[in-house]
């Protein structure tokens, strides 16, 4: 039997600081043959990753899945645009979002689910570079802040 809990595989940081997420919807993916086992050992890399429409579906783009040690020689090609799957109704909701402007979607993380690998994808705005320099500062702040009140306790 398939575990019924979430395991996280692979989380893309960089959106998080690039981009504003608005809103976050669950996909699956559809992988080939030891695509899957090599996403299982996170032998994955996303960091210029993006969804896109095309033809009423949404096709995951600069993801790479490194090819299974383990495998035969037939592994499908590891830079492929691979298929995401999502309702009808979901698909029409973020079309109209994302031909809002400056929308876009971007791979927030991979997990598996239930046994199945899932993408959270992110319905995004690129963040300008004060918002970005403004992140930093209060990132640093923190930190600050955070290293004198344990000195003060030590």
């Amino acid at each position: 039997m398939r575990g019924t809990g979430t395991h996280l595989i692979a989380k893309n940081r960089k959106a998080f600081f690039n981009y504003h997420v608005e809103d976050r919807l669950e996909c699956g993916i559809a992988l080939e043959g030891t695509e899957v086992k090599s996403v299982r050992a996170g032998h994955l890399s996303f960091p210029d990753a993006f969804a896109e429409m095309r033809g009423g579906e949404l096709w995951l783009k600069n993801v790479h899945i490194a090819e299974y040690v383990h495998a035969c020689s037939f592994a499908p090609n590891p830079d492929r645009m691979r298929k995401l799957l999502a309702h009808r109704d979901q698909i029409a909701r973020l079309k109209r979002k994302v031909e809002e402007k400056g929308y876009t979607l971007v791979p927030l993380e991979f997990y598996l689910k239930a046994g199945r690998v899932k993408v959270a994808l992110g319905i995004c705005k690129g963040k300008k570079l004060f918002d970005k320099r403004a992140q930093i500062k209060a990132r640093d702040n923190a930190r600050e802040l955070s290293r004198s009140l344990c000195e003060r306790h030590h």
